[in-house]
């Protein structure tokens, strides 16, 4: 199997790369699975303290499209919400901070994972759409790791018009903890923070900033799994994924 999760260690930061381009990072079955492997060996390498951070960033222009409608389409809905779920929770309970770095765009379910990380940053092009309520679907899972975070009237607002909006909006309402020009620049800052940090301190404080997204979890995850699937195997649903991967396939074939 070829890789499209990449990490690289060094001075106290383990960085991992999203690296699907083609299908613009969707959380395939492929993807979820290495970007799990992943978290847990940089967690068991933070063990001795030498690591105190993952970034986690993107090749291409996308940080993460959302699911793989395809995979949604084809097989059974149950199995992508319950490797989310997992995911989500991996991500919140993982004993060093997980920052998030956005150059680009970032959709739907790609947002449900900047929610369950601890800090996000994003370039001053990026953009950010919760698409579902336009593919018949509702953000359910991923409302979990956010709704703690964003303030109500922005989430009935993005949740329900699926419109795009920019990084300045999204460090406004909660769903990125700071936005500029110079991501990278933003990155080094935080960085040099968590570097500074002592390992207890860093794995006794985490807790402290996640309990209220770990608490949505287990009170709903059963109840939004659920809805998830449902809704992504309805006709309307699936109506909607094959028109967007045929024109998909269209234009790949110009």
């Amino acid at each position: 199997m070829s890789g499209i999760v990449h990490s690289v260690s060094g001075d106290r930061i383990v960085t991992i790369t999203l690296d699907s381009p083609a299908n613009r990072n969707a959380l395939s079955r492929r993807l979820v699975a290495q970007l799990r492997d992943a978290l847990a060996a940089a967690a068991a390498a933070g063990t001795d303290g030498t690591v105190h951070a993952v970034l986690l960033t993107h090749t291409g222009t996308t940080f993460c499209s959302g699911a793989a409608l395809d995979e949604m389409r084809d097989g059974d809905p149950a199995d992508g919400t319950r490797a989310m779920l997992a995911l989500f929770r991996q991500l919140l309970t993982l004993p060093i901070p997980v920052v998030a770095r956005v150059d680009g765009a970032a959709r739907a379910g790609g947002l449900g994972v900047l929610g369950a990380c601890d800090v996000v940053l994003a370039s001053a092009r990026s953009t950010f759409a919760f698409t579902e309520a336009r593919l018949g679907l509702a953000p359910a899972l991923i409302s979990l790791p956010l709704r703690p975070l964003l303030t109500a009237r922005a989430a009935a607002r993005y949740f329900l018009t699926g419109e795009t909006f920019g990084a300045a909006v999204a460090a406004q309402i909660g769903l990125v903890t700071a936005a500029g020009d110079d991501v990278d620049a933003l990155a080094s800052d935080v960085l040099d923070g968590l570097r500074r940090a002592d390992p207890q301190g860093l794995r006794e404080t985490k807790p402290l900033t996640t309990g209220d997204r770990l608490r949505a979890i287990d009170e709903e995850g059963a109840a939004m799994g659920q809805l998830s699937a449902r809704l992504f195997a309805s006709d309307v649903a699936r109506s909607h994924f094959s028109a967007f991967l045929d024109q998909t396939h269209r234009k790949g074939q110009r």
